[in-house]
């Protein structure tokens, strides 16, 4: 299997039969520049039957339509930070599809105050906050999604940054909880490996996301960041729907407990 671009408008795509029969759920699209949603896009493309979330009416209104536009009949509010939600969402899907191969994390947040100015100032309720709904969530969602995957293994994908390991500035709190994230993805890895379900974090560049405009001076970052990296160009969602397609698929099937990188190799370069 050739990881490649697999959305209608990328001149590359994946079989249509690759993920036939498979059920993926999605959780933190909020619209169409999502990463979440780059990856969405190509399972679709493959065959994978797509389940979404949302957080408010607010968010509803933006992925009802993305979900319809892949005919999705599974989207379902979920607030990660609060357990009975998360017990009515695998419930449901449990109730809908009987199983679940495919579970793509794209979740987290900070107070827009924690992320400026200094790190030592983040209050106690911010730290909180974020490693919760940035780190823990992956940890309570994988723990709901063991039993739908225990029979005949699945895929389990969270999104993470380089602020995970270097200080980013203006990214404070959130390298902190991405780091957690990441420890979190290895022992995740090693307690369902048993029942061959795999679990890996994708690194990517920046892009501008929905998420990406909390924090202060992205554009300019933004434009500054290609000249920096070895391919001297930026990535887009695209590039991480191909990596998490092929981390799902059979070629990936002995890769665990890994944080893999698609950010035109930001990551080799010092300073």
């Amino acid at each position: 299997m050739n990881p490649t671009h697999g959305s209608p408008d990328s001149p590359y795509v994946l079989s249509p039969a690759l993920f036939k029969g498979k059920r993926a759920l999605i959780l933190g699209v909020a619209n169409e520049r999502s990463l979440a949603w780059g990856i969405a896009r190509h399972l679709h493309s493959a065959g994978c039957e797509l389940g979404f979330t949302y957080l408010g009416d607010a968010l509803e209104r933006r992925v009802r339509p993305l979900a319809e536009s892949v005919n999705s009949t599974l989207l379902l509010p979920c607030d990660v930070s609060n357990d009975s939600q998360l017990d009515s969402l695998f419930q449901a899907v449990q109730e809908k599809w009987g199983k679940l191969d495919i579970l793509i994390h794209s979740v987290a947040f900070a107070n827009r105050d924690d992320l400026e100015g200094r790190f030592v100032d983040t209050s106690r309720d911010g730290f909180r906050l974020a490693l919760d709904i940035s780190a823990y969530s992956l940890v309570a969602c994988s723990k709901r999604a063991e039993p739908l995957m225990s029979q005949e293994g699945g895929s389990i994908i969270t999104l993470s940054y380089y602020g995970a390991e270097k200080v980013v500035e203006n990214y404070n709190v959130m390298g902190v909880a991405k780091a957690a994230l990441e420890a979190s993805v290895r022992y995740l890895a090693n307690d369902l490996g048993p029942k061959k379900i795999r679990v890996n974090a994708i690194s990517a560049g920046p892009v501008k996301t929905l998420a990406a405009a909390g924090i202060r001076n992205f554009r300019d970052k933004l434009a500054a960041a290609a000249d920096k990296t070895p391919l001297r160009e930026n990535i887009d969602a695209e590039d991480v729907g191909s990596l998490g397609a092929f981390l799902c698929s059979t070629a990936g099937k002995h890769i665990t407990g890994t944080t893999l990188y698609v950010d035109s190799g930001a990551h080799i370069i010092a300073g």
